[in-house]
């Protein structure tokens, strides 16, 4: 028999309801007890957003049949998707396949397939069945069974009279991913799924949240369409445009993406530095390569922080990374830059100053060089990683201001 669980012959995908809020509920008492972290339900979520469907609620759930049910129940008068992860074990305690058939008004009865399958699964190993996992094979009249390669319990695709879907898949990240990406998401996308958005990140330093979103405003924060947000990320603050077609005003959803664009620069573009979810290694290392240079980088009090930034990119391997103890980050750089044959090199120091962190950052090229001195937000190991970003953002700047770069790629 094929890895995974058999399917049916006839694959779910009814038309006549176009699929686009959902809601997420993880399923499993270890999650509220807060003994495992929940990763599904933001991977789902994510590829759920890419595809237009706008996610609304994501919720962790005990293993109790009357709250589960509930939930099921209170979904359903919101959203046109339920995904669930979580539940669809052999024990007691798994209660997933219960609480769907008792919102669909159906029996579950065990599935022959499902059952020959599973009971391979012991017989090849040489182990006897344990009756208890009869329950991984249950069905309810409107479900399709969706394969797992990698466990015993297949998840269930419920379509509803209505045109609602039912999505339950298994709680370990490395069983639910494949079926996620391999077997639902191509049948989502073959139904009615979500609206067609243009989504776009612009990518913000030098700014906190909080001033972006001030700046911005709630004429621009609080329209349904584009949907514009702030999120403070580790290594910057960003802004994320989703943008829907407007046909009242005979606009594509590219139209009002470039619209809400537009006045996001017009307010933070001297803010700006990339796009999407460039790192700051990427739009260095982009710099570096357009330049044919290589960097060297020395630092002073950071704990290793540019260095950590630039982790992964060849362009900072062909320099060199080291702690300096002290010295004049204009001295240190221009030294650098020789001793190391690098056709840059960026120094950095930083130091306590109260409770912030001042930095002082130089960038040396054969032709210049040239410094800045900011003061970071915080001390210790958080102003650190705050004076790495510094740094990583003069040096942009700086390599843009010879490749004749945009703030934005």
């Amino acid at each position: 028999m094929s890895e995974g669980a058999p399917v049916a012959a006839t694959d779910p995908g009814t038309p006549g309801r176009r699929l686009v809020t959902a809601e997420l509920l993880s399923i499993g008492t270890e999650l509220t007890v807060g003994e495992t972290r929940d990763t599904n339900a933001a991977e789902v979520a994510r590829g759920l957003t890419e595809d237009g469907v706008s996610v609304q609620r994501i919720e962790a759930l005990p293993d109790d049949l009357a709250v589960v049910c509930t939930a099921f129940a209170e979904s359903f008068t919101r959203v046109d998707l339920v995904v669930t992860t979580g539940g669809l074990g052999p024990t007691p305690d798994d209660l997933t396949r219960e609480a769907i058939a008792e919102l669909c008004g159906e029996e579950p009865i065990v599935d022959r397939a499902l059952e020959g399958w599973l009971r391979e699964l012991w017989a090849r190993r040489g182990m006897e069945f344990p009756e208890s996992n009869l329950k991984q094979a249950w069905l309810i009249p409107s479900s399709t069974p969706i394969p797992n390669p990698n466990g015993t319990a297949p998840g269930w695709w419920v379509d509803r009279p209505d045109g609602r879907v039912i999505v339950a898949l298994p709680g370990p990240p490395r069983e639910m991913r494949p079926m996620w990406d391999g077997w639902v998401r191509p049948r989502l996308r073959d139904r009615e799924l979500g609206t067609k958005l243009d989504i776009r990140t612009l990518r913000l330093f030098g700014i906190g949240e909080s001033q972006a979103a001030e700046r911005l405003g709630e004429a621009v924060l609080g329209t349904p369409n584009p949907v514009v947000a702030t999120y403070a990320r580790h290594d910057a603050v960003d802004v994320r445009i989703a943008a829907a077609p407007d046909p009242a005003r005979g606009l594509s959803a590219a139209d009002v993406a470039s619209a809400a664009e537009a006045t996001v620069l017009e307010r933070l573009g001297e803010h700006v530095w990339s796009r999407g979810a460039t790192t700051w290694a990427e739009a260095i290392g982009s710099e570096l390569e357009a330049l044919g240079w290589s960097l060297a980088t020395v630092e002073t009090g950071t704990g290793g922080s540019l260095a950590t930034l630039a982790a992964g990119r060849a362009e900072f391997g062909r320099g060199e990374s080291r702690q300096a103890r002290d010295g004049d980050p204009d001295a240190v750089a221009a030294a650098a830059r020789r001793t190391s044959g690098a056709d840059v090199a960026g120094a950095v120091r930083a130091a306590e100053r109260g409770a912030d962190t001042a930095v002082s950052v130089a960038v040396a090229t054969a032709a210049d060089v040239h410094r800045e001195r900011r003061m970071a937000f915080l001390g210790g190991q958080e102003g650190r990683r705050r004076a790495g970003l510094t740094a990583a953002a003069v040096l942009l700047r700086q390599l843009r201001r010879r490749t004749g770069g945009r703030a934005v790629r």
